[in-house]
């Protein structure tokens, strides 16, 4: 039998390996979104953010990219929300040598009250999606040298 050529997708990351989840998937033929659940139980006070681990990281050809959103019910039910708005995973991210391309999503509680997230619960999505570069896209570093937010915060 050939092998089978993957070309994006969703793995689990080794310190979650041995833990029983599924991986996202579409719920319906027309959803652009993959369901990404949540792997730790936490309690977030009011007014305070936090990081949600997913034990994934996502594979992906050059040029394009995961965007994970907030799914609609999020703020609805939990009154919380992404604290960048949406979470860009670049192509470069998966396997980095800091946390081996873990996506990790920020999210601000925005009630008065503690909100507890439950491991298993479905809160956000990830879309994939491809992108253009301009023509003069020369001064670019050939590789990521890190994880999250390894690619700067300034415009040096």
């Amino acid at each position: 039998m050939p092998a089978v050529s993957r070309i994006r997708g969703f793995e689990k990351i080794e310190a979650f390996k041995g833990d029983a989840f599924p991986l996202p998937k579409r719920k319906t033929n027309a959803s652009a979104g993959y369901d990404i659940a949540t792997q730790e139980t936490m309690v977030l006070p009011p007014k305070k953010s936090a990081i949600i681990p997913t034990g994934l990281k996502a594979y992906m050809p050059p040029r394009e990219v995961l965007m994970v959103f907030a799914r609609s019910s999020l703020y609805k039910t939990k009154h919380l929300m992404l604290t960048n708005h949406v979470a860009v995973i670049d192509s470069d991210y998966y396997d980095n040598s800091d946390n081996e391309g873990h996506i990790m999503i920020s999210v601000l509680n925005v009630s008065d009250h503690d909100v507890t997230i439950k491991r298993g619960e479905r809160l956000f999505q990830g879309i994939f999606m491809s992108y253009l570069v301009i023509d003069d896209d020369r001064e670019v570093l050939p590789k990521r040298n890190g994880g999250f937010g390894s690619t700067g915060t300034s415009d040096s």
